[in-house]
């Protein structure tokens, strides 16, 4: 990465997810805050700048999908890049996450820590398409394989 470092929130419920995708994250160079459920990143994301918004779907308080609504309700963040890890099947939420809160890829546990940071990377270019990574980062065993 080149230019100023970028900064990422990750919310996640799970201690050992979180710490993972903020361990992966950060060794790619990235700056990383964690929320531990989605009324926390909710505040986080009021308060604070970030590049992207890392968010799982099931978390006490407010869902992820509850969080990006908001989200997307906010001019100053409207247009920031979403990436949704989730344990939950979302077949045929998925294009509704995409046209309607602006999902830019979903990965699904477990998931390869290294696809998530393509896709983060990916999301950072507006125009990029993150479906191919997404594919990948599904293939892989446990968030921690490579």
């Amino acid at each position: 990465m080149t230019g100023p470092v970028k900064r990422i929130l990750v919310a996640e419920d799970d201690f050992i997810t979180a710490t993972t995708i903020q361990f992966g994250l950060e060794s790619a160079g990235f700056e990383v805050r964690t929320a531990c459920n989605g009324i926390e990143a909710w505040r986080m994301l009021q308060t604070e700048r970030f590049d992207v918004f890392v968010t799982d779907e099931w978390m006490p308080g407010m869902s992820g999908s509850e969080v990006c609504q908001r989200l997307r309700q906010q001019p100053l963040l409207a247009r920031m890049p979403i990436v949704m890890v989730t344990a939950k099947h979302l077949g045929h939420e998925l294009q509704w996450l995409r046209e309607e809160l602006g999902v830019r890829a979903l990965v699904s546990k477990p998931f390869s820590t290294r696809a998530l940071i393509l896709i983060v990377e990916h999301c950072l270019h507006n125009d990029a398409d993150v479906r191919g990574i997404e594919a990948t980062a599904a293939l892989h065993q446990g968030p921690t394989s490579s």
